[in-house]
């Protein structure tokens, strides 16, 4: 059998129902495992492990007495930031330490009311403003494929909990790219479901840019664990009706007309990002489908001054007004965060600029998928970003690039602007450093089960490597 600790939670479930394996075990084999890598990693914010235990105890006799529900059993990370009623909800910050939540988030409800076991709660950045992940709450959160870079960010703990083998799924969320580029940068796979289809807490479950979703090892699994969490919420007035589900027989793209976008406009790309991105096109070719070459266009930095104008909106004045009382406690890239996105927002006419430019970047997008079934393209120009670096004041280079902001490294904003469009990232490769490189695959607005269908097909004929090395 494979090692418990990196059992698909698909396979896991079948070898609970046919009794070949005991919820019990596979929680033993994840907490031991965490035991094990955790003093390197530092992924996990806080340990429920004993409650956990109690509960697989209960789940067995779930399995034994017929009443298995969709997860029981199995061990689920949560994103640090989405509150559990009762527990800390600090947000990453010394400022909210001891701030404790009244209220559990939608997406963790959907997961214990599914009989999936919360075990673990994963680290993020302070106010999940960044893309890597470390805080002076809870320190340098490491990659497990390379411990000298960080797994990404923002729900980069529920990225590095995966690929070490202390959880089986995890949730994340995504406002710039935060399930996307952890799941980039640990080898795994990450959805960010379209605006509306999972449902959020307020207020920002009215930000267009903003999406809870899954997050995996395997396609099979993050399918899994979205049609858990997807669906209609009393208390959320923009999750979508009806309920829609991801089909569970995924990966045939015969005839499938995809657009294989190289780069999005003029982000600089690392060559062997842009040679594992044309594996993955080579793969699907190989799978059936019909893979063309495509210019999108995009203007990097139209992409970014629109993005800090949204966040200067919404985001941005949330992380302001904790550090106009507690800024001797923030971490300097919360306060950078603040600073540059308060400075785009500042201007007259910013928001309105921002929605015209947010139009103008959809467009050859949406031109894009009119012709075809799906678009992939880079998750991100470099193979990852350095532990524990806050790129403040550090300059960071692409390709021989000097950026202006080190998340324009990433190509992930393009599709929170884009937001109804779903979007899901699956391994694409490693790099000579050792950290793996990931592909977005993008779909029509609303249309779930494709992207599914296409990174199933990837996985299939290019599969990837769950267990590091180094750990």
């Amino acid at each position: 059998m494979t090692d418990l600790a990196y059992l698909s939670a698909t396979e896991a479930l079948r070898l609970f129902r046919s009794r070949d394996l005991s919820p019990v075990e596979l929680m033993n084999a994840v907490i031991e495992r965490a035991e094990a890598v955790e003093p390197q990693v530092n992924a996990i914010s806080e340990r429920m492990f004993d409650e956990a235990l109690l509960q697989a105890k209960q789940a067995e006799e779930a399995y034994r007495d017929g009443t298995a529900r969709t997860l029981e059993g199995i061990p689920v990370a949560t994103k640090d930031e989405q509150p559990i009623a009762g527990r800390i909800a600090s947000d990453g910050s010394l400022a909210y330490a001891d701030h404790v939540a009244e209220v559990t988030h939608p997406v963790i409800e959907r997961v214990v009311a599914a009989g999936g076991i919360v075990h673990a709660r994963s680290t993020t950045p302070e106010f999940c403003c960044a893309g890597f992940t470390h805080s002076k709450l809870w320190g340098i959160t490491r990659n497990p494929w390379n411990l000298d870079y960080s797994p990404g960010g923002s729900s980069g703990g529920s990225g590095a909990v995966l690929a070490s083998g202390t959880a089986t799924l995890a949730t994340g969320s995504d406002i710039g790219g935060s399930i996307r580029l952890p799941a980039a940068n640990t080898g795994t796979v990450g959805y960010k479901p379209p605006y509306g289809r999972v449902p959020a807490m307020p207020p920002f479950n009215l930000d267009h840019y903003c999406h809870d979703g899954p997050m995996a090892r395997t396609v099979a699994d993050c399918a899994l664990l979205q049609n858990v969490i997807a669906g209609p919420h009393p208390h959320d007035v923009v999750s979508l009706r009806p309920t829609v589900r991801v089909p569970e027989q995924l990966g045939d793209v015969t005839g499938l007309r995809i657009a294989y976008a190289p780069n999005l406009g003029d982000w600089p790309i690392e060559p062997e990002i842009a040679a594992n991105t044309k594996a993955v096109a080579d793969a699907l070719r190989e799978a059936g489908a019909i893979v063309e070459e495509v210019e999108v266009g995009l203007s990097r930095a139209d992409v970014f001054k629109a993005a800090f104008i949204h966040f200067g909106a919404i985001f941005g004045p949330m992380v302001t007004r904790v550090a106009d009382e507690h800024g001797d406690k923030l971490n300097p890239y919360a306060l950078a965060f603040a600073e540059t996105a308060a400075k785009a927002m500042n201007e007259p006419g910013a928001f309105l600029a921002g929605l015209e430019l947010e139009a103008a970047i959809y467009a050859p997008i949406g031109e894009l998928l009119d012709r075809y079934d799906a678009l992939i393209c880079p998750t991100t120009g470099a193979p990852g970003l350095l532990a524990g670096e806050e790129y403040v004041d550090t300059k960071f280079s692409v390709n021989g690039v000097e950026l202006d902001h080190y998340l324009e490294y990433a190509m992930t904003p393009v599709f929170n602007i884009a937001s109804r469009c779903p979007v899901l990232n699956v391994p694409s490769g490693r790099a000579s450093n050792g950290m793996p490189t990931g592909v977005q695959i993008v779909g029509r607005t609303y249309d779930d089960a494709t992207v599914f269908n296409v990174g199933a097909a990837v996985e299939r004929v290019r599969p990837w490597a769950f267990r590091p090395e180094s750990l």
